[in-house]
């Protein structure tokens, strides 16, 4: 049996924060985030793997996921909790063990009460899964719980102290929101 070589995490890519819910199961996983675009990858893990020791397909699901709504939030300039009310994916090929693979939002469509989004989960060798989401905007401030931490796969900080993407500049806070 040969020894698993793990590629390496790409240059401008940070580690996403712990503590963030389910999405604490793709840890380590990475984020990139340029102007109003964001890209989240992760090196297949063990724990990341089915039984056929491919990457399974509820981690390439919630990687579509979080990078979805991350390109819905980062368009429409708020990082308010924006609720997935659908996700559709499609299963290419498979990330192995040791691979890096990476999420990117290719098209973002912004209306009134809902944001559209469709991108690509690839590896060195190509396509692994493709994606369409449909989230709820709300009209407040998100739709987080009562007490709970507003952090967000895009910022490590509460919400006093976000910073909140305004176009393409960063400011200490959020226009009008709390702190």
């Amino acid at each position: 049996m040969s020894e698993i070589v793990y590629e390496e995490v790409p240059s401008g890519f940070e580690p996403l924060p712990a503590g963030l819910g389910y999405t604490d199961s793709l840890q380590p996983c990475y984020r990139k985030v340029v102007g109003d675009s964001a890209s989240f990858g992760m090196v297949v893990r063990e724990h990341h793997c089915n039984s056929m020791g491919r990457c399974h397909g509820g981690v390439l699901m919630t990687l579509a996921d979080i990078t979805a709504a991350s390109g819905v939030n980062l368009a429409r300039g708020k990082l308010a909790g924006s609720p997935t009310l659908n996700l559709a994916v499609d299963f290419i090929s498979g990330g192995r063990l040791g691979q890096w693979i990476q999420a990117d939002v290719q098209q973002v469509s912004i209306k009134r009460r809902f944001g559209f989004c469709n991108g690509l989960v690839f590896n060195a060798q190509g396509v692994v899964a493709r994606f369409n989401g449909t989230f709820y905007l709300p009209d407040h401030d998100g739709m987080w719980e009562e007490g709970k931490d507003h952090r967000s796969v895009l910022t490590d900080a509460p919400p006093s102290t976000l910073l909140y993407l305004v176009g393409l500049q960063r400011v200490d806070k959020c226009p009008g929101g709390p702190g």
